[in-house]
């Protein structure tokens, strides 16, 4: 399509492209999704098509959009595979739309390369928030396929099965020698402390950071991955730490979708993001995690530690997280313990087996903790830096990281 210059003054005419749209296909227009027909949403034009969750959608017309939202039906499964399909050959960024999504849909449509999943009826609000989100990936109207590839970004949540396990230590210590070795593939490596109240993930490594997660916390609207990038500390291994506040905060009352649009920003940013979860289960944690790609349930090997591991994976079957990829991490391991607590009394009070276990060596942690610095540095060769090592190459191979 061209146009006439607004400015006769010129010697010639100038070009025009057509305005790329929104593309909305859904059932039915029913609630506020009516008001959004022929409105424009951050600066784009919204174009409604009326399909049945179940019609198959031409790929070539959706790489026309700058971006694409799709109805899908958590009770028609064939509704849920159509997206999952389209979401492997579409170039343009898909957004998933369903009504009262459970948890376990709305991670199902995520890891497939939804970029967001949105409520219906559709808001202009909503559609607005996540078409900015969009956008930051440096997507625009003008060149719709620039934005970061799904399945680029990896994130990986620390949870602890008690508080006192030295999962911190294990996140620190893992997350950076994991940034050390991708740095050498020229892939960068966050580690995002969201223990607000008593992290100490950056202590641990040395740092002293300005800013922390309490920054972006309040950035609110104006939170980029510009501003994610601005909040970390460096680490010599090449990890980008954002820390825990300074200060104690409290952890409820805080919303979930905060926290997510933190998390989101931060694994569009660098790729793969280190999550350390608060050991008490808050408001927005459960959702934070349904983000993950791999969680790693630390614990030891002792009948208290495991039956708090046994509650945390009942609580999220529960909430319809049973599909999670979660491997059990045995912290401060002894081989002598194996005498009292067997690996299969771990798989049958689990329902999952020993996925890895670090060796017990208290003085070379307690110095490398206390000194904020690695394993290496205190002893070149440990038993601790041997399975920190087989640790990284698992969670490597899990998230399809080829090295």
């Amino acid at each position: 399509m061209t146009a006439y210059s607004d400015n006769q003054t010129q010697s010639g005419w100038r070009p025009q492209k057509r305005e790329v749209p929104v593309r909305l296909y859904l059932t039915g227009v029913d609630g506020d999704t009516a008001d959004l027909v022929g409105v424009r949403a951050a600066g784009l034009p919204l174009e409604l098509n009326l399909v049945p969750v179940t019609d198959w959608i031409d790929p070539d017309e959706l790489n026309g959009a700058a971006a694409a939202v799709i109805q899908v039906d958590s009770e028609t499964p064939a509704s849920v595979k159509r997206f999952q399909k389209l979401a492997k050959v579409a170039e343009t960024p898909l957004i998933a739309a369903a009504y009262d999504p459970p948890l376990s849909l709305v991670r199902a449509l995520l890891r497939s390369g939804a970029c967001d999943v949105l409520p219906l009826p559709l808001e202009l609000g909503d559609v607005e928030a996540s078409l900015r989100q969009i956008q930051e990936q440096n997507l625009s109207a003008a060149a719709p396929d620039v934005a970061l590839a799904p399945g680029k970004t990896r994130i990986v949540s620390i949870l602890k099965a008690v508080g006192g396990v030295g999962a911190t230590t294990l996140a620190t210590q893992l997350a950076a020698r994991f940034a050390s070795k991708e740095r050498a593939h020229g892939r960068d490596v966050c580690l995002l402390d969201l223990d607000l109240q008593f992290g100490d993930a950056a202590f641990q490594l040395g740092l002293r950071p300005n800013l922390s997660v309490a920054d972006l916390l309040g950035a609110g609207a104006r939170l980029d991955g510009a501003l994610v990038r601005a909040t970390t500390t460096s680490h010599s291994s090449g990890l980008h730490v954002i820390a825990a506040p300074a200060e104690l905060m409290p952890v409820e009352g805080l919303s979930a979708e905060s926290f997510i649009h933190i998390v989101d920003a931060a694994a569009r940013e660098f790729g793969t993001t280190f999550v350390e979860l608060p050991t008490n289960w808050t408001n927005w944690s459960l959702s934070v995690l349904a983000r993950s790609d791999l969680v790693l349930l630390v614990a030891e090997l002792t009948v208290a530690s495991l039956n708090r591991a046994r509650r945390q994976l009942e609580l999220l079957r529960s909430e319809n997280l049973g599909d999670l990829d979660i491997r059990v991490v045995i912290n401060r391991f002894e081989k002598s313990q194996l005498r009292t607590i067997r690996a299969s009394d771990v798989r049958e009070a689990l329902g999952y087996d020993i996925g890895q276990t670090i060796a017990n060596e208290p003085a070379i942690v307690r110095t490398a903790s206390d000194r904020g610095v690695m394993i290496d540095e205190v002893k070149r060769k440990s038993a601790v830096g041997k399975d920190l090592d087989l640790l990284d190459a698992a969670v490597a191979a899990a998230l399809g990281l080829e090295r």
